[in-house]
């Protein structure tokens, strides 16, 4: 972002090396803010001209980062849950290692999905995304997730459209036994929630137990 020197701005962050997301290398340069949005990057900026300065030298300066795999359903109160106590809070964790935006990776399924919303994404400052776990009740535990008749390709793919703004994949993982069923249906949920959607289909994350197939694939649907 090309930028004047000399501006009137709440924040300088003087003296960093930046890397601002575009994949080129980093660069010492100095980033302005104003109004919550970056609004300079240049090499230099004068300090006078801010509110205040923070110098980073010896830093890096990036946007914030995204954790693609957490857990943060947390405050069910269940125990040995990853919609309960496995997980934790984000904001505890995140913006201390310059994360802003997470994935919860299969916490919720259709049925709790929308509590998890009401509990944990829209109470958190972290932006909290999510992959709608394909057992209904979500990753509770071994007899949750051993349950094939509660994992359901359609209320699953009513629920990644009904926030799809939120909802950017299907997951589905720990079962144990021989069947690809859990596989199967999550496919079908992202199948279906593409053609109901005529979007861009969404990402689903298997773990095999088969030779022919891989351990973990991340399928396009």
């Amino acid at each position: 972002m090309a930028a004047d020197s000399h501006i009137s701005t709440d924040l300088v962050i003087r003296g960093g090396t930046v890397f601002d997301g575009t994949g080129g290398a980093g660069r010492r340069a100095d980033v302005a803010i104003a109004d919550g949005k970056v609004a300079a990057v240049a090499a230099a900026i004068n300090p006078a001209d801010a509110r205040k300065v923070v110098d980073v030298s010896g830093q890096y300066v990036t946007p914030g980062l995204v954790d693609i795999h957490v857990h943060v359903y947390a405050g069910t109160g269940e125990r040995g849950s990853y919609a309960g106590d496995n997980s934790v809070y984000p904001d505890g964790f995140t913006f201390r290692a310059g994360v802003t935006t997470v994935a919860d990776a299969g916490c919720a399924g259709w049925r709790n999905f929308e509590d998890f919303k009401q509990r944990i994404i829209d109470r958190s400052k972290t932006r909290v995304l999510a992959l709608l776990n394909i057992v209904g009740h979500g990753m509770r535990g071994g007899k949750f997730e051993q349950d094939l008749a509660d994992m359901e390709a359609k209320p699953t793919a009513d629920m990644a459209l009904r926030y799809k703004g939120l909802v950017v994949g299907v997951k589905t993982a720990h079962y144990a036994g021989p069947e690809w069923t859990p596989v199967e249906r999550a496919v079908e949920a992202g199948r279906q929630s593409a053609a109901m959607s005529g979007g861009a289909p969404v990402p689903s994350r298997a773990r095999g137990r088969m030779g022919s197939l891989p351990r973990r694939s991340r399928m396009t649907l």
